[in-house]
């Protein structure tokens, strides 16, 4: 039996599922599974560094973000997507700016990293050595060569980590005294769960896990594949299901564009109406029995998931194939770090595309593992 949570606003619900179905509560628990939204969390301040070339004011870190925010700089470095150094890395100006910005939760982005991540990891140990216990996001991890939608992905993730470990710290403390040695998983927002480690380092992933699985399990309760599902709790927001699986689309976070997928908040005349106000919903919308667990039950029909999205130079055929496979190991590394058991660890998709207007020889790999929780 999975135990489904939603944390919800007032208080958890929670819903006992086997096989699939929803069931009573009394047989050995194999794992919980937590959904929660973070779009509202409380946010730290976020040191943040650029390794690239000079740049306007205007369009330097956090611009657009609310104030105060944090504080952000621009040193030199970076690479070209093919690899090609652009700049030495200012490792004197990375170290003044982490031992004076007061701050310990640190976004790095450099430009080029998704090809060669080696000044953000090169970032990364210098601030480990001015600002011991600094939680550091690195953007290279979050794929895709666009610089600033990687920047604000990673300065979101840092802003959320301590809000996140906050959340992962009661919720295990909970259960390891109900549930003593039962594996505790989060919902990402999309598809699949990751483990509470994976929760604490990248809350990103789960930014509106709540509401995919309010999705999720909307359909699901309501038998159906494909359908409008409208959540009604403290907000209205109505997503897509299609094939039992929540369709994701635009990349916008709370304030800026960030670079995660994001479920497709659309606008239906009829569908399955869930969450604690479900019966409130107008004509058009059929109520599920029991909708207020949807997100809870979403929740638990999810299983460990991983995906690595990376730009590769490849000159040739081969040098390509061994690029797939160095991204296929690390999406499975991923997913048993995500709480998957490591033999059932595999490469659930792959796929490769040319980038176009850009030199010959680049592509985006994105890979994405599956697994199944313990």
């Amino acid at each position: 039996m999975i135990l489904g949570v939603d944390l919800g606003w007032h208080a958890p619900v929670v819903a006992a599922v086997r096989d699939g179905a929803l069931t009573e509560a009394g047989a050995a628990v194999r794992a919980v599974s937590v959904a929660v939204d973070l779009d509202t969390a409380r946010r730290a301040r976020v040191a943040a560094i650029r390794v690239a070339g000079p740049c306007p004011p205007g369009l330097g870190p956090l611009a657009g973000w609310p104030d105060g925010s944090g504080v952000g700089t621009v040193v030199r470095g970076g690479h070209s997507l093919t690899g090609r150094p652009i700049a030495e890395l200012d490792a004197a100006a990375v170290a003044r700016f982490a031992a004076g910005c007061g701050l310990t939760d640190f976004a790095v982005t450099a430009t080029g990293s998704p090809g060669l991540p080696d000044h953000e990891l090169a970032v990364a140990e210098i601030i480990t050595a001015e600002v011991p216990g600094a939680r550091i996001t690195l953007s290279y991890e979050f794929g895709r060569a666009g610089l600033r939608e990687r920047e604000n992905s990673a300065i979101l993730n840092a802003a959320l980590g301590p809000e996140a470990d906050r959340i992962a710290g009661r919720v295990a403390a909970r259960v390891a005294r109900d549930l003593p040695g039962t594996p505790l998983f989060f919902a990402r927002t999309g598809t699949g769960l990751v483990s509470a480690h994976y929760f604490r380092r990248y809350p990103l992933v789960c930014y509106l896990g709540a509401f995919t699985c309010a999705l999720r399990g909307g359909a699901a309760l309501a038998g159906l594949g494909d359908t409008a599902v409208q959540e009604r709790g403290r907000t209205v927001r109505t997503g897509l299901v299609t094939g039992g699986v929540p369709r994701t689309g635009g990349r916008r976070g709370a304030d800026v564009p960030v670079n995660v997928p994001l479920p497709m908040l659309v606008s239906a005349p009829g569908g399955v109406a869930v969450g604690p106000s479900a019966r409130e919903a107008g004509p058009g919308w059929q109520v599920p029995e029991r909708a207020e667990l949807a997100v809870a039950y979403g929740a638990a029909l999810a299983g460990p998931a991983a995906e690595v999205e990376r730009i590769v130079h490849a000159r040739g055929r081969a040098e390509l194939d061994r690029a797939i496979d160095d991204a296929r190991d690390e999406a499975l590394t991923r997913v048993v770090s995500a709480g998957a058991v490591p033999g059932s660890a595999r490469v659930a998709t792959t796929v490769v595309n040319p980038l176009s207007y850009l030199p010959d020889g680049l592509y985006r790999v994105q890979v994405k593992a599956e697994g199944t929780a313990p």
